[in-house]
Formats: structure tokens, C-alpha cells, sequence
């Protein structure tokens, strides 16, 4: 919106409002007066008429004529003929009405409608001296009545409602004509004014709309009046001399931006072919802060394939090449699309975390969904390797929960954004724990436990049924002598896996108490289940053993392993 339609929006309602006011204020004054003089003169001629009215039958009670019916019918008559002398226009009646409200006396033609005799006597016999409005003979009027008790009728002044006020609204439409005529005579003046005022603002922004359009910043506005608008030229072609030396500048360090953004282009598109995402926008957000380690609780996965060097020794390296790619396509495409980082492959191994460079709430959770799509992923792989004759492959999956070292390691030359710790190591003994307990997926206790905090958000969606864990044993992997427990996850069980489950977990509860027979019992229901279930043999083996010859005091079902 231009400058001066803004002014005339505000200064046009002020002058509209003054004019509105001045000449109501005169209008209401005038149309008061007049009404008040009207009403006045009406009042006037009823009040001649009642003391005439009474004058008369003053006449008849004095000569004793008020019982004659043909004295009092002359000075009816003798008040008619008065009530015609005082009319002052052709649409003033002056009628009486009997208590009926039947017509007795009219000095114009007038027929009182049946629907108006009911409204019109109860205004009348309410006697109250005001001046009335209703309709008499089928014409609003307004009017002045008295009841006239020696000839029982009332002695109506009516005057059309329209001449009435005749003169009142004569007074307003000259009103709203002035008001409007005033209106428009401001609307063209403020137009004129504020164009002249705004017409060095127009150059400016004449001149400013050129030099946009046209990249022509030797363009300057004339400096016409000594104000405002003449500083604001001045001040524009001073500010346009110095934007015309900065352009060169500005250009220049243009030029140097798009090479700069198409460098960084280059540098993601390499690089996230190794790198996350995150950690490359991390790096270009605060590159010095990359260099810096940092302590954070993850969760790591290892995923082997079983018997590889056995499978590469039947395949020829094109195929050995192509089923890896196809292999390793579908795995890290699960992981990332579950929020994890794919640290490194290492030979036919994938290695990979959640948590870092960016955190989120259910971090542990998405690394244990991430183990069981890549086992369900595996199933379409194999189906695949089967049709074009070439061996299907197997996995075993470890994942731990804990405290590592997370950050850019290696040397000036090469650097790797990677992961270091127990928990890194933890991980990858129970990628190997997988053959010693036929299991394809083990997690570690304090994954367990993170998993099943309350606090912990579950953002499983709502067709993923809730995940069923099982204890298998207690295990102090190589190199270490502090036991952690090792679970293993599905998402789904048959009802008797269910059962068996529970009777597992319940017997595993037995084992640790030390209560042997009663967990040898346990693990023989979970057979009975699931005949031929590893882990439940296992236990029951070492149940009977310790029956027969318990461990020593201050055993804790330690599992101490040999081998990685």
C-alpha cells in the first residue's frame, strides 16, 4: 500500500469524524427546536380548543339550557365551527370520538377504521397529555386529546405524521448532503496533498527500483526542498555512492561463496558414501570440535557371517563380490534407516552403533529392531541365493549397551570417526557367543536393562508385537572375569515357545538361587515344549552335575570363556 493512501486512511476518518460530529450536533440542535415549537403549537391549539370547548357549556349552564339536547347539540355544532376557524394546514383533522369510538364530529373526511378504534381508545382513555402517534383513518398521525366529560366524547387535534415532521426531515437529508459534499471535497484535497508531499518519496523509490532492476548504481535522486524528503534524498544518494563501492566487493566474495558451497557439495557428496550424514553436518557445523573425543553410552553391533571363509573358497570372486554387495545393501540400509551408524566393515563383519553423532530416546531399543531385520532380511537374501545357485549365508548378531570413547582416531593422514572401549569388545565376544549358544542374535544384560527402564520411550510402531527376551547364561567373555548377562530376542513366539520361554527364564531365576533339582525340573518342561532346545539342555546338564556335587561357596554362575 502507498504512503499516501496510509496518510489519507489516517487522516481522512479524523476530518470525516469532525464533519460527522459538527453537523449532527447542529442537526439534533435544529430537529430538537423544531419539534419542540411543533409540539408546542399543537399543544397550544388543543389547550384554545378545550377552554372554548368549556366556554360553551360554561354558556349552556348559566341559562340553564344544559338539559336541552337541542342546546347542547348547537354548541357541539358551535365548537365544530371553531375547531375548522383554528386548522392551520389541509392535513390537520380536528375529530371527536364518543366513548364507542364511533365518529361524532370531523372537520375533513374521515372514516376510523375498525382495527384502529381499539389501539386509539386505549391511547385516549389513558389521559395522559402526551403527544400520541398512531394511525387514524388509515394515515399515521400524530396527535393531542382531552375528554370532554358534559358531552361524553373526546376532542382529537390530529396532524399528519409526515408533515408533522416535514421540517425535521428536511433538516437531515441537507444534513447527510452536506456531510457527504464536505466528505468528498476532503478526500480531494487530502489526495491532492498527500500526492505532493509523497512525490520526492516516489522519486526515491523510482531511482531505488531502477538501480535493482537495471544493476545501475550511478543513478541519483534530486535533492528538491530543504526537509525531511530533501535529507532523505541526499542521505540516499550518499548511501547509493557507497553501495557502488562495496558492490565490487560483494561480487567478489559472491564468486568465492559459490565456490566455496559447490566445494562442500563435492566434499558431502564423497564422503557420505563413508561417512553419516550427521557426522559430516557436525563437521561443517563446528569442524574443530570433531578433533575432540567424547565418553557416551551407545549401543554397538556386530553382525558375521557364518563359515565365510568356507563360502568365498566355492565361489568365484565376481559372485563372492556381487552377493556381498547385495548382502551388505540390504543389512546397512536397516541400520540406517533405525537411526544407526555404520562404523566400518571389516571383511565380511559389520560393524555399527546408535547414539552418536546425534542422540536419540530410544537409541537402545532401535538397535535391537535393527538385529532382528537384518535376520528377517536375510530370509528374501537366501531365497534369492537358492534360485541362481549360490550358498546361502548365516549370521550371528551381538549387540551391547555402555559407556565408549566416541570421536576422529587415527593420525593427521587418516582419521576414522569410530567407537573404542570394553563395550566395543563386549560386543564383538558375543557376535562369537552366537555359535557356542545356536543363537543368532544375543544382547547384552545392560541392553536388557535399558530396554525395560520405564522412562525409556518405546517408539515401537503399533504392528511390531512386544519383543519376548530370554536368559541364556552368565558368561565372563575372553580376557575378562566380571560375569555380564546374555540374552537372546525375538519378536514373536509360537504358543509353545511362550510357555518354554517363561519355564526357561523361571528355571534360569532357580539356577542362580542355587536351587538345582528344582531348575533341572524346569529346564525338562521346557524340552517337553520344545524338544531338542540347545540352552535348555545345556542347563539341564549343568543342573544335574551341581545337584550331584554343588559348586563351592560364593559361586555366581559364572560362565568363564575360553576362546573369542
Amino acid at each position: 500500500m502507498r504512503i499516501r493512501f496510509k496518510i489519507m486512511i489516517v487522516v481522512l476518518p479524523i476530518i470525516i469524524v469532525t464533519l460527522v460530529i459538527a453537523e449532527m450536533a447542529s442537526y439534533f440542535t435544529a430537529a430538537k427546536g423544531i419539534t419542540r415549537i411543533t409540539q408546542q403549537f399543537l399543544s397550544f391549539q388543543i389547550n384554545e380548543l378545550h377552554n372554548y370547548t368549556e366556554n360553551q357549556w360554561a354558556l349552556l349552564v348559566e341559562n340553564n339550557y344544559a338539559g336541552r339536547p337541542d342546546m347542547v347539540l348547537a354548541a357541539q355544532n358551535a365548537v365544530e365551527l371553531y375547531a375548522r376557524s383554528i386548522r392551520v394546514s389541509e392535513t390537520e383533522i380536528i375529530c371527536a370520538l364518543d366513548d364507542e369510538g364511533n365518529l361524532m364530529m370531523t372537520t375533513s373526511p374521515l372514516e376510523i377504521l375498525p382495527e384502529e378504534k381499539v389501539s386509539l381508545l386505549t391511547m385516549l382513555q389513558e389521559e395522559n397529555g402526551a403527544i400520541m402517534q398512531g394511525g387514524i383513518g388509515g394515515t399515521e398521525r400524530v396527535f393531542r386529546a382531552f375528554y370532554f366529560t358534559p358531552f361524553r366524547q373526546y376532542l382529537i387535534l390530529s396532524e399528519e405524521k409526515a408533515a408533522f415532521y416535514r421540517d425535521v426531515d428536511q433538516i437531515t437529508t441537507q444534513t447527510v448532503i452536506m456531510i457527504l459534499g464536505a466528505s468528498i471535497a476532503a478526500v480531494v484535497l487530502l489526495f491532492f496533498f498527500s500526492r505532493l508531499l509523497t512525490n520526492p518519496l516516489a522519486r526515491v523509490i523510482k531511482t531505488m527500483d531502477a538501480i535493482i532492476h537495471g544493476a545501475d548504481l550511478s543513478s541519483r535522486v534530486a535533492v528538491e526542498y530543504r526537509d525531511e524528503t530533501g535529507n532523505l534524498a541526499y542521505t540516499f544518494n550518499i548511501m547509493i555512492a557507497e553501495l557502488e563501492k562495496a558492490y565490487q566487493q560483494i561480487k567478489r566474495h559472491a564468486f568465492e561463496a559459490v565456490l566455496a558451497q559447490k566445494k562442500e557439495q563435492r566434499i558431502r557428496q564423497i564422503f557420505q558414501k563413508y561417512v553419516p550424514k550427521d557426522l559430516i553436518d557436525k563437521f561443517f557445523a563446528a569442524p574443530e570440535s570433531m578433533l575432540v573425543g567424547d565418553n557416551r553410552v551407545l549401543a554397538i553391533l556386530f553382525s558375521d557371517i557364518r563359515g565365510f571363509t568356507t563360502i568365498s573358497e566355492d565361489m568365484a570372486p565376481d559372485d563372492l563380490v556381487n552377493s556381498l554387495n547385495r548382502y551388505f545393501s540390504g543389512q546397512v540400509d536397516i541400520i540406517m534407516n533405525r537411526q544407526g551408524i555404520v562404523d566400518k566393515y571389516i571383511g565380511d563383519a559389520i560393524m555399527a552403533f546408535w547414539g552418536a553423532p546425534v542422540k536419540h530416546d530410544d537409541d537402545a531399543l532401535q538397535s535391537i529392531l535393527s538385529g532382528l531385520d537384518m535376520i528377517d532380511a536375510l530370509s528374501g537374501f537366501n531365497e534369492h541365493q537358492r534360485q541362481i545357485g549360490k550358498p546361502e549365508f548365516h549370521i550371528g548378531i551381538g549387540i551391547s549397551y555402555g559407556i565408549v570413547t566416541v570421536g576422529n582416531i587415527g593420525s593427521e593422514r587418516k582419521m576414522d570417526y569410530t567407537v573404542i572401549g570394553d563395550m566395543v569388545n563386549l560386543a564383538s565376544r558375543m557376535e562369537g557367543l552366537t555359535k557356542t549358544y545356536h543363537a543368532e542374535l544375543l544382547i547384552s544384560e545392560t541392553l536388557y536393562n535399558e530396554v525395560h527402564r520405564p522412562e525409556v520411550p518405546q517408539h515401537v510402531p503399533e504392528a511390531t508385537p512386544e519383543l519376548c527376551f530370554r536368559l541364556l547364561d552368565t558368561v565372563a567373555v575372553k580376557g575378562k572375569t566380571k560375569g555380564v548377562k546374555i540374552y537372546t530376542v525375538k519378536r514373536s513366539l509360537s504358543e509353545a515357545e511362550g510357555i518354554a520361554w517363561t519355564l526357561h527364564n523361571q528355571g534360569m531365576e532357580l539356577y542362580y538361587r542355587r536351587s538345582f533339582a528344582e531348575g533341572a525340573h524346569k529346564f525338562q518342561e521346557v524340552l517337553t515344549m520344545v524338544p531338542g532346545d540347545f540352552n535348555a539342555e545345556n542347563l539341564l546338564a549343568r543342573c544335574v552335575a551341581y545337584t550331584s556335587n554343588p559348586p563351592p561357596q560364593g559361586w555366581d554362575g559364572v560362565e568363564v570363556m575360553k576362546t573369542k
